[in-house]
């Protein structure tokens, strides 16, 4: 498969062969929706947490004699029924780990791939360098691409401190190493602008088998 490649001003640029198994496939979405679900699971702390009965502090000491006041028993002022209790079946730590195999998250990367490619939402610069960190650069660089009001995942071959820096102000790019982008990455935005070193290491990771 040929793509254009675009000069870092917009222009038209040469063309970069890329592999038809990788962004020419038909998108499978039940795969791409349980790599998806995987990953954001797989991001969640699960830390969450809440005292109960025995983790509260004090209550040690029975609060009076179990017969004779004439009011209920009472074995703890930490009792879930009282003021300053523990919690009864509270949040307690826990892994949300949903797993999926390597082949399924390569074809669900290739599946959301090949659309943003059918689709007109793969956009590939032959060279993304800045000589300052500077955010209006990468602004005016949009701007070429008329993709100023767009949520753009940016693929770079490898990090760039100057790009890092000048995308890092920008609330609608998320900047990433196209071969650590996971299939999040990749479908959470309406446009990928990607490097043509980039995309070329990205093509090579997901034709090994």
């Amino acid at each position: 498969m040929k793509l254009k490649v675009l000069n870092i001003d917009g222009s038209k640029g040469s063309t970069v062969n890329l592999d038809d198994s990788v962004f020419g496939i038909v998108p499978n979405q039940h795969v791409v929706h349980q790599a998806i679900i995987s990953e954001l699971s797989n991001s969640r702390q699960g830390t969450h947490s809440s005292k109960n009965r025995s983790a509260v502090r004090g209550g040690g000491k029975k609060p009076w004699k179990q017969k004779g006041r004439g009011v209920a028993r009472a074995g703890t002022i930490r009792s879930p029924l009282w003021k300053g209790g523990g919690v009864v079946f509270g949040p307690e730590p826990h892994k949300y780990i949903k797993k999926t195999t390597k082949k399924m998250r390569k074809l669900a990367r290739k599946s959301v791939l090949s659309d943003k490619a059918k689709n007109g939402k793969l956009i590939i610069i032959d060279d993304i360098v800045l000589n300052e960190p500077k955010t209006k650069l990468l602004v005016k660089l949009f701007e070429s691409l008329k993709l100023s009001s767009s949520k753009i995942t940016l693929l770079v071959n490898s990090e760039k401190n100057n790009l890092f820096l000048a995308a890092r102000n920008l609330p609608n790019v998320y900047l990433v190493e196209s071969t650590s982008a996971s299939t999040y990455d990749l479908i959470d935005c309406e446009v990928i602008v990607a490097e043509k070193s980039g995309l070329e290491l990205l093509n090579k990771q997901l034709m090994v088998n």
